[in-house]
């Protein structure tokens, strides 16, 4: 009796191997045909007059400026800062004229004082919120500068940004 399931076993062993060898022949004779050689690739000729077709670097402007928050995330009721700087070839620009307004939803709110650069360049102007800006709702601060030495009209900043959390 032993002798026989011994036999048994090995003739289900044998016969598993058999069929799985079977199946993975069948898998690999559906499987995608494979070229036998390479593709060639397409030289590619780049014209001498390529060069001149370039567009030209963009100059960078002479002033510049930007402004920005203390706070990008404040309370609804909070005081935060609004600073700006002006800088003409990276240098500071000091006694121009900046004036800000504050765009609310409801509304826009122009900032009380208007203020002149420092040596450095900077002003600094302090908006209250007092809850005038629904949580989550971005707001921007719009800041330009004016009476700059040598430069005639006013100067726009990139705008600063807050939302009340």
């Amino acid at each position: 009796m032993e002798k026989l399931k011994d036999t048994m076993h090995r003739l289900h062993s044998i016969s598993l191997t058999v069929l799985v060898f079977s199946s993975l022949f069948l898998l690999a004779a559906c499987g995608p045909a494979v070229a036998s050689q390479a593709q060639t690739q397409q030289t590619v000729t780049i014209s001498k007059s390529f060069q001149t077709q370039a567009t030209p670097i963009p100059t960078v402007p002479p002033y510049r400026c930007a402004a920005w928050s203390s706070n990008n995330a404040p309370g609804a009721y909070s005081t935060i800062n609004v600073y700006a700087r002006i800088t003409k070839d990276i240098a500071p620009v000091s006694g121009a004229n900046a004036s800000a307004v504050v765009h609310f939803q409801s509304g826009d709110q122009s900032l009380t004082v208007p203020a002149a650069s420092d040596n450095g360049g900077y002003v600094t102007f302090q908006v209250q919120l007092q809850g005038q800006q629904p949580r989550g709702t971005p707001a921007t601060v719009d800041v330009s500068f004016s009476g700059i030495p040598g430069y005639n009209g006013t100067l726009r900043c990139t705008p600063a940004f807050f939302t009340p959390q």
